[in-house]
Order: C-alpha cells, then structure tokens, then sequence
C-alpha cells in the first residue's frame, strides 16, 4: 500500500517551527524530560462517582480587567497574559495553521475565552506554549503554565497531582487503522504494533484492553501518525477527537468504530489555585449557555466549527458536575 510519508513529515516539521501568528508570544519548548507516571491510587475522596466533580464558580464572574486582589487572575492580569499549555499538531483541537501560523481549534477556543474573561479581549493576552502529552502536568505543576488544554482526560490519579475545570467535553478512545484492514476491534489486532501518545490514558487503556498488542509511543499526536504512515507502527489508539485529525490527513487511514473509553476532557490548572479553577468553571458555564435571542451557545458554535463534521451533531454540552 502506497505511504504519506512525506505528508506526516513535511506536517511534523510545520507544526515545530516557531511562529507568534496574532499572539504576545508563542514558544516551543525543548523534548521533556522523563517523568514518573501518575501514581494508579485514587486521589483521596476520589473514586468513578466523584471524578468528574470540579470546585462550583462562586457568584457572578468579575468584570475583565478588575480581578480580585491577591487572586490567581489578579496575578495573572497583571503579567498582562494567560500562558497556556496546549498541543500544535492535534488538527481540529489545537493544531498550527499553515497559512497564518496560528494555533487553533477547540482546545484553544477555551482557554481564548478564560483570557478573555481577564482582560476583555484575548488578542496579545493570549501567550501559547506548545506542550507534549509527557509535559502536561509537569508544567502546571512547575507553573511554567496558568492553565492546560491538551486534550486531558480526568481522572482520579491525576487529581492527586493537579486540579481540573468541571468537564468541557466527552471524547471517547478508538483505534485508527490502515483503510483496507479488515479489524473491526482491538481484540482483531493482536500481535499488532499500535502507537498511542506517551504519559496518556490511550496507553493504559490500549495495554488494558488487550495485552498481547505491541504498545509503541511518541510525544506527540504526528509522532504516531509519522510511526503509522511510516509501517512502523499497523495503528494508532488514541481519542476519537485526535483520530479523526489523523484520518483526515491521510486518506489510507481509516477510524474503526469499537469504542474502548470514554474520555471527559477538563482544562488542568496547578492544584493550589483553587480560586482559578472555581473562575475557569465560571467562564464556562457562561460559554455553555444558550444566547438570549435563541442562537447557540459560544460552546456549540466552536464544536459545530473544529469537530462537529467529523463527530457529528450534538444537543448539549457536558454538564458541570461540582461537589469539592
């Protein structure tokens, strides 16, 4: 079967190069340094029925550029930006736009509208770090990022380590293969080599949901596409948000419909700022609502713009759940 090589490559390359686009500042930093995986205990009070539970906003947000003093955002408007944590190579949630050398997507849709809450508009206080999958919670944790949105499912082990937003939104992990395969299952790929991002939930799931594959990393979402169209790796398993970027950037590749998890998304904040994470639920509670003359919520106009054509229609966003 004829590769794209040259396609993933020539991708990869794009998605590295350094280029500010509309925003104060955007800056790539060097490969990660290994890190300890999450611990596999629950965070304390936490189990299947509370994981979901974020911290509730509290009254009415503040007006944009009058934080409250000694506050997270005060901090924050101060510096005069939100430094965010996001990916440039997962196509529809956070990816380099080619053309303009913008970041954009769903991911980058949230964390526009948290600065924009800051300081009225998001333009030049909008500094974007492009982040591996190994360095999400590194870097909150080192605080060299306010906020994360990365496409990172919430869990429990990761409580113990971070804090979470309530849910913005509910993915679900498949696996992403050649398009003339006749696997219609994990349980069919036995023996296979299968790549799925390092320091992610798809790799337990994927070694959980049938040990006898061969698990194979990368940093990054075009690492494993690269792996892929390469025949280094037979697949790719991963959320079905990432994998439909994937697909549509190679048209020998194809997404098997088996369902293995569900993956709600939150946007990670370092754990000691509680009073952020409560003013990021507050800000997208108001991003979910309906607007008053009866058009969608800004939530559902950004779904329907970077996932809606490739993950189909949706009623509703996730609902906030809160309860810490």
């Amino acid at each position: 079967m004829k590769k794209l090589i040259p396609l993933a490559v020539a991708t990869a390359l794009l998605l590295t190069a350094c280029s500010s686009g509309n925003y104060a500042a955007t800056q790539i930093p060097p490969e990660p340094a290994p890190t300890t995986a999450a611990p596999a205990a629950p965070a304390e009070g936490c189990d299947k029925t509370t994981e979901l539970q974020s911290y509730a906003p509290e009254g009415a947000l503040p007006a944009p550029g009058a934080m409250p003093a000694d506050s997270t955002m005060k901090e924050i408007q101060d510096r005069g930006r939100l430094i965010a944590g996001v990916s440039a190579d997962s196509l529809h949630l956070g990816s380099r736009n080619p053309l303009n050398g913008q970041i954009e997507g769903f991911d980058i849709d949230m964390v526009k509208a948290v600065a924009t809450a800051i300081f009225g508009s998001w333009q030049n206080h909008l500094e974007l770090r492009v982040i591996s999958s190994p360095q999400r919670i590194p870097s909150l944790q080192n605080n060299s990022v306010d906020i994360v949105a990365r496409n990172m499912t919430i869990n429990c082990a990761r409580w113990k380590l971070i804090a979470f937003s309530a849910e913005y939104y509910r993915s679900g992990q498949k696996t992403l293969v050649q398009r003339d395969s006749t696997a219609t299952s994990l349980k069919q790929l036995s023996g296979k080599t299968i790549c799925a991002p390092a320091g992610s939930t798809s790799l337990d799931n994927l070694k959980r949901a049938n040990p006898q594959i061969k698990p194979v990393t990368a940093d990054t979402d075009t690492g494993c596409l690269v792996l892929f169209q390469q025949g280094k790796a037979d697949g790719i398993s991963g959320d079905d948000t990432v994998l439909a970027g994937d697909a549509a950037q190679d048209p020998y590749a194809k997404v098997i419909s088996e369902r293995i998890s569900n993956e709600p998304y939150g946007l990670g904040i370092n754990k000691e700022n509680i009073d952020f994470v409560r003013f990021v639920n507050g800000v997208l509670a108001q991003m979910k609502q309906p607007k008053p003359d009866g058009k969608p919520s800004d939530w559902m106009v950004s779904y329907n713009t970077w996932l809606g054509t490739d993950l189909g229609k949706l009623n509703a966003p996730p609902t906030a759940e809160y309860g810490r």
